[in-house]
């Protein structure tokens, strides 16, 4: 019997390991230890969406998304993410995230997505508004760690459970990942730092589609 192939993996790779032992209170006042970097954020959010601009007109005449612009999207995405896993996007860490936009290979939130050498320069006018829009209302009824909602009621699940055992159940943290990994898909897409269209695709779990299983999730 032939064997169900994997579904494609999209540009935009977010993986995710869940810390052993976490701890069973900590997370309570990680919205204190994570204030520093929301204030860090608010500024490079700010860059972003002008960094966006500039690289819309650049992809616009050129066809090639200026690449520090590429790496500095990148690096405010990837960050957001860390900060995210740390607190009340997964609680999936007690590591604290470091304070920079480069790829950080041993922390247990990554984002990786590679540099395009060509862009669409027609989709650049319709895809962050026209073709994401189902997306966006998707992820509008579902909630985000951008705009709060289910996935954060689920983090606070997944916190009380830790208070109460000690350990993050396996199903909520695999759920948890695979939202986030669908809203930043969307948002790299949107970002206009790939061409590849988000699928409407729930991937769940800590690796991306054809990736081994987080051997340190408990079961």
């Amino acid at each position: 019997m032939k064997t169900p192939s994997a579904p494609p993996s999209h540009p935009a790779r977010l993986t995710a390991v869940l810390d052993r032992p976490l701890s069973r209170w900590l997370w309570l006042v990680k919205w204190l230890l994570a204030l520093p970097h929301y204030v860090v954020l608010c500024f490079l959010w700010t860059g972003f969406v002008g960094a966006t601009v500039v690289a819309f007109c650049a992809v616009l005449v050129t066809g090639r998304y200026p690449r520090r612009l590429f790496d500095f999207n990148t690096g405010v995405l990837r960050w957001s993410w860390r900060v995210a896993y740390y607190s009340y996007g997964a609680l999936g860490t007690d590591r604290y995230p470091p304070f920079t936009l480069a790829d950080v290979p041993d922390y247990p939130a990554r984002l990786e997505l590679p540099y395009p050498a060509e862009l669409s320069r027609g989709l650049v006018l319709v895809k962050w508004w026209l073709l994401a829009v189902p997306h966006y209302l998707l992820l509008g009824l579902l909630g985000t760690w951008m705009a709060g909602g289910p996935v954060v009621l689920l983090t606070l699940f997944a916190g009380v459970a830790l208070a109460a055992t000690g350990r993050y159940p396996r199903g909520l943290f695999d759920l948890v990942i695979g939202l986030n990994r669908w809203v930043l898909r969307v948002v790299a897409y949107a970002a206009l730092l790939t061409d590849a269209y988000p699928p409407f695709r729930l991937d769940q779990g800590g690796e991306e589609p054809g990736g081994l299983r987080d051997e340190q999730a408990p079961r």
